[in-house]
């Protein structure tokens, strides 16, 4: 499935059989392979053989179209085919006429240099293929379209961010703050104590202006 319109040096249109995976999955993973899963396809290759671009730390993007059985989310099972393949990856995530997209942000794992550590995973909405906004620029070189893409997916940005390692900082601290001010609204509710209140709650608005100014 063409979603991007890239180049045909990018090209690859290879189907993956979902048994790849069976040597890093148990029982419970391979079904969901198995029961969620009608194929997978290896569509694009983004590197500078490709594409002309040169790179930094990221050398090579993959593009896979997951198409599913039945409309659902799948986030299990794209860490695992993620943190397996060594390249970061565009997921492209399928049903009938609608798809939604999926990239992580990672960095090998220091224990084990075939595996991946997954440091954010940035997810669109379900969309029409027809209506698809999101586009893969490629400009400058092979990190920057990775960056830029993730940043079409991310909710949280703003213009001071320049490369993948300070968006996902910055959506990990927005997400922890989130977090931290609705537990501190539940125990502001539940607590009897009035001075206790208090202080609770000034630390509330010291956690808000922090998310503000974030945002902002």
């Amino acid at each position: 499935m063409e979603l991007f319109n890239l180049p045909y040096n990018t090209i690859v249109q290879r189907f993956v059989a979902k048994s790849l995976f069976d040597s890093v999955t148990n029982t419970k993973q391979k079904a969901m392979f198995t029961n969620d899963i009608a194929k997978i396809m290896w569509c694009n290759t983004l590197s500078t053989e490709t594409t002309n671009l040169p790179h930094r730390e990221i050398e090579e993007i993959q593009i896979f179209n997951i198409e599913l059985k039945e409309k659902k989310e799948i986030k299990s099972i794209l860490e695992i085919i993620d943190k397996t393949i060594p390249y970061h990856i565009i997921f492209i995530v399928s049903f009938a006429d609608e798809v939604y997209l999926s990239a992580s942000a990672k960095h090998p794992s220091p224990l084990n240099e075939d595996k991946s550590v997954i440091d954010w995973t940035y997810t669109s909405p379900w969309f029409k293929k027809t209506e698809n906004t999101y586009r893969i620029k490629l400009q400058k070189d092979i990190d920057t379209v990775f960056f830029d893409f993730c940043r079409q997916l991310s909710p949280q940005s703003n213009s001071s961010i320049k490369n993948i390692a300070d968006l996902t900082a910055y959506n990990s601290r927005v997400s922890a703050l989130s977090k931290e001010i609705e537990q501190l609204k539940k125990k502001i509710l539940s607590c009897p104590q009035f001075n206790k209140k208090v202080e609770l709650n000034l630390k509330l608005k010291d956690l808000e202006q922090e998310l503000k100014i974030l945002k902002s």
